[in-house]
């Protein structure tokens, strides 16, 4: 007889000695979460601070950081994350892959958390004067697609213009070092940019132009087949996070307890916490269903990035139908357990 049936006639017999009340913890396999989060500033890093994602899918989980959706693409193709946080270019790049994953939540479409930044002698005022220059973007990333979508709707070919590909925190500090003349990126290091440099435009315009981007939680297709009410419960927690802060916006100033939880996890400034929240439209779990996103929009979205990433030769081909790598469902259960 083995160690392990052994083990388990063991605790079995204790577990009967005991009652049933302790049968259930005693031989129930704990459900483990691996989620894969980014330093952008967003409500759902208040319950991430607070414990409230674990207490809801009863789960123990291992958070995880990423400087950028393609690291964050590549941990759940290895099968290392379970959820994650993506924006929608690298994750048209994954469905465009037949990656097995699926968007449960749209964090907000991008305005201006996102923005192209001219260091100060640069010589840079507007988009077309990039050609020639040394411009830094992580590769596949929101930033990335809004920067190629300016290129071609002010008419600068992107081979006029050295693209080099760099992450959040090797952007900030080759900024500083004079090493790049501008760069395309999101906080906490486009704040640290900004000090020494200006914002040639940001991401609401770009989508202004046709190329709006959004940032998504997504899921691994195996683990929520299995796990359905955990990511039905992560759903819940997430779009509860986003109702509390659009029904009183001021309340998460500077001073307030949520600001300093999303600067502690996210490398923001505490006072640039408020401002930096303004700069995405936050949809309500209710609006998440419909057909402006989930229900149909986002499908739409990702079809369009896709094929726009396939003109820039990033992705080899764009499938007939993105529908599979979206879906409804959990946020109309966690609406349904309300």
């Amino acid at each position: 007889m083995s160690t392990t049936i052994s083990r388990r006639i063991l605790l079995l017999s204790t577990a009967a000695l005991a009652g049933a009340a302790f049968l259930g913890p005693a031989f129930a396999d704990d459900l483990k979460i691996t989620i894969g989060y980014q330093t952008v500033v967003e409500p759902s890093k208040v319950p991430q601070a607070d414990g409230a994602y674990e207490k809801a899918t009863k789960a123990a989980i291992d958070w995880r950081k990423f400087d950028s959706g393609a690291d964050v693409i590549a941990a759940v193709a290895s099968g290392s994350v379970d959820i994650g946080y993506v924006g929608s270019s690298p994750l048209a790049a994954a469905a465009s892959r037949e990656l097995p994953v699926q968007t449960i939540f749209v964090v907000g479409l991008i305005g201006p958390s996102e923005a192209l930044i001219a260091r100060n002698g640069a010589g840079i005022e507007k988009v077309a004067d990039l050609a020639g220059k040394k411009v830094a973007v992580p590769f596949v990333s929101t930033t990335h697609y809004s920067l190629l979508a300016a290129l071609k709707h002010e008419n600068v070919d992107p081979k006029s213009v050295e693209i080099l590909n760099l992450r959040p925190p090797e952007i900030a500090a080759a900024f500083s070092r004079g090493d790049i003349d501008a760069a395309y990126v999101w906080d906490p290091a486009l704040g640290q940019v900004k000090t020494s440099g200006k914002v040639v435009l940001d991401s609401s315009q770009v989508a202004a132009w046709g190329a709006p981007t959004f940032d998504a939680w997504i899921v691994r297709t195996d683990f929520a087949e299995k796990n359905p009410e955990a990511v039905r419960d992560f759903v819940k927690v997430t779009g509860a996070a986003y109702a509390e802060y659009l029904v009183k916006p001021d309340a998460w100033s500077a001073a307030s307890p949520q600001a300093a939880e999303i600067a502690k996890l996210t490398g923001a400034k505490v006072e640039e916490v408020p401002e930096l929240l303004k700069g995405y439209v936050f949809p309500t779990l209710e609006e998440q269903a419909s057909d402006k996103f989930l229900g149909g929009g986002t499908v739409k979205a990702i079809a369009a990035a896709s094929a726009f990433l396939k003109e820039q030769g990033k992705v080899d081909a764009v499938l007939p139908d993105y529908s599979k790598y979206v879906t409804s469902k959990y946020v109309t259960e966690a609406l349904a357990s309300n």
